[in-house]
């Protein structure tokens, strides 16, 4: 899961200008995501993809076939082989893939369709993909396909020899890595110039933007016939809610949901906005509103229709946006009818705006942005004089916005083992927990405090419910989770009675960056944790190394001692002092030599955030 960072990523003291080594391999989830997208690969009734085990030939056809850009049907009168009758639910893939010279059977006429896959098959089908044929390979039977296949890196994240048996693992990585391949055919990357996808800047597979394209929706849960839109059963699917996995039974009414048939997999957003409405632009058929001085287009017609002259809302009038996955307006509504409950947090932007009400008067009132407990931010106007960093109560009624400054209020105490307690206090069942720093905030669940020795000072604000649970809470850089992590890869620094300057150039997972100015921070290269308020560097440092003797899911061994993982770890692969960003999957159980970077005591919320693979 990728934690959610709630604020812009510094300013002018970072520059980005460090060019990344270009050889990355992707994560097994990454590739999984994206094939599953593209409807190449996808898993069984319950999401499993059962990637250790082996492929026959007429799956990896069928794989083969949804690659390429030919549509097949799902019946064909044709028996392609006999042993391929017109019968066999492979059929109308083999047909179509032995009709575009894809593949061929074996000398005796048959096609085997039952026997397992050899790496050298399933390269040579990929490469006539891309438009290769014998013609273009000289001497024995595979070598010159398997000097292609490497020479395109159709090989990364694979180890298999060229007579092993191909699992799902390794042709859900061929055929990803066939994505970014040069076409002979086009002269131009596979997945832009014959699937027509985009690509990334760099060449890579833009996985958002896919997944953006693959994705069916938006419904909004509560609205009439939600649940018949989305074509397969909710209790099943996969639901990533706010970024967070989590189930169907989490999703409530006014939720903007996203789904994908081929993953059964849903993408839930939760953000709003709620405010007076200061323009609508065209007033017949919207595109565009803005609201408390901040301008959102319009995704859907039901929003356009809800916002145009025709509809419920008017210039003046209050109105809650439902957002969707690009802060698209999905839907418009009154804002009592959002929720009944209010919203805890902190300011994190408080500026005057100008706005008109509803007899096109302008006036100009302060506007607020809150940083709220569930994860979100909420943009309200206020008259109140709020300071940022202030801890806020926000009241959505008919009649308006009601802000209410909250005293700190502050406990300690350890977190039991299963992160249901703190102390002497339970946590609710639906409690919400904001870590923050700065302007910097994540949400985070109790399981992630487990453990912890909690002070008066990590904690800012706490609500207890009417059972004397914990409901909501402010945390104060409890986790350190919202900072930014990865490596220095050069350091130079003057410190002399005439100059003090530092240049420091890092990556965090695949981002280059450099910190520059007038401050020594006596780091060396190597794994950092770079703390930022705003535009400001408060605290870079390097972290604290320990050899891994071994790791199992997200914990690692070492020294009779065991660390916990961070959920969000960097992992990069060291190969002549330069650094690959990879996965944990793919650097575990090998022969790689691990060693783990930890910013502090596990009880103290810290875990190991860098992991070098050598």
């Amino acid at each position: 899961m990728k934690k959610r960072v709630l604020s812009a990523f510094l300013a002018a003291a970072l520059t980005l200008s460090l060019a990344a080594p270009t050889l990355a391999v992707t994560s097994r989830d990454e590739a999984a995501e994206v094939l599953a997208a593209l409807d190449i690969m996808t898993g069984d009734e319950n999401g499993d993809l059962h990637l250790s085990s082996p492929v026959t030939r007429a799956e990896f056809v069928k794989m083969l076939m949804a690659a390429s850009p030919i549509s097949v049907g799902d019946v064909t009168y044709v028996s392609p082989y006999p042993d391929v009758p017109a019968s066999h639910w492979a059929a109308p893939y083999v047909e179509a893939a032995v009709s575009a010279g894809y593949v061929t059977g074996y000398l005796d006429g048959t096609f085997r369709p039952g026997n397992t896959i050899t790496l050298a098959e399933g390269v040579v089908m990929a490469l006539r993909l891309l438009g290769y044929s014998n013609s273009d390979f000289s001497g024995s039977f595979p070598a010159g396909q398997m000097a292609m296949y490497r020479t395109l890196d159709l090989d990364e994240g694979i180890t298999l020899d060229q007579n092993g048996t191909m699992t799902r693992q390794d042709a859900m990585y061929l055929f990803y890595n066939l994505l970014t391949a040069t076409s002979k055919t086009t002269g131009q990357p596979y997945l832009s110039s014959v699937l027509g996808h985009s690509l990334t800047a760099d060449g890579k597979v833009d996985t958002l933007a896919l997944l953006n394209e693959t994705m069916d929706g938006p419904v909004v849960v509560g609205e009439p016939g939600w649940r018949d839109k989305i074509p397969f059963d909710l209790a099943q699917a996969s639901v990533t809610r706010n970024g967070a996995s989590t189930t169907s039974a989490a999703l409530v009414n006014n939720d903007v949901v996203y789904w994908s048939d081929a993953q059964k997999a849903l993408w839930v957003y939760t953000n709003k906005v709620t405010g007076p409405i200061q323009a609508v632009a065209p007033t017949s058929s919207p595109t565009s509103v803005t609201v408390s001085g901040k301008s959102y287009e319009i995704e859907t017609s039901t929003a356009a229709y809800a916002l145009s002259d025709l509809g419920t809302f008017e210039v003046g009038d209050s109105v809650t946006l439902l957002l969707g996955r690009d802060g698209k307006v999905v839907s418009a509504v009154a804002p009592d009818s959002v929720s009944s409950g209010a919203v805890f947090g902190v300011v994190i932007s408080a500026d005057p705006q100008s706005y008109t009400d509803q007899n096109g008067n302008d006036y100009t009132a302060s506007s607020i942005q809150v940083l709220a407990t569930d994860g979100n931010t909420y943009t309200y106007r206020t008259d109140r004089n709020l300071r940022v960093g202030a801890l806020v109560q926000v009241t959505t009624t008919s009649s308006g916005v009601e802000v209410k400054n909250l005293s700190a209020s502050s406990l300690s105490g350890r977190v039991n083992a299963s992160g249901t307690r703190l102390g002497d206090y339970a946590f609710a069942p639906d409690v919400e927990i904001l870590d923050v720093y700065g302007d910097r905030g994540i949400r985070v669940y109790p399981s992630r405090l487990a453990g912890m020795e909690i002070t008066r000072s990590m904690v800012r604000y706490y609500l207890l419910n009417s059972d004397g649970e914990i409901s909501r809470m402010v945390l104060s850089d409890a986790t350190g989770d919202m900072h930014t992590y990865g490596v220095i890869t050069s350091v130079s620094e003057v410190n002399t009675d005439m100059m003090t300057s530092g240049t420091y150039v890092y990556d965090s997972n695949g981002t280059p960056g450099t910190l520059t100015g007038g401050r020594v921070y006596n780091v060396q290269p190597g794994p950092f944790l770079m703390k930022t308020d705003g535009a400001d560097v408060d605290r870079f440092v390097n972290l604290t190394s320990v050899r891994i003797d071994s790791v199992d899911g997200m914990t690692a061994y070492a020294d009779n001692r065991q660390y916990a993982i961070w959920d969000d770890v960097i992992v990069y692969e060291v190969r002549d002092n330069e650094y690959y960003p990879t996965s944990l999957a793919l650097v575990t159980g090998g022969d790689y030599s691990l060693t783990g970077w930890y910013d502090k005591a596990e009880s103290e919320g810290g875990r190991i955030r860098v992991i070098l693979a050598r």
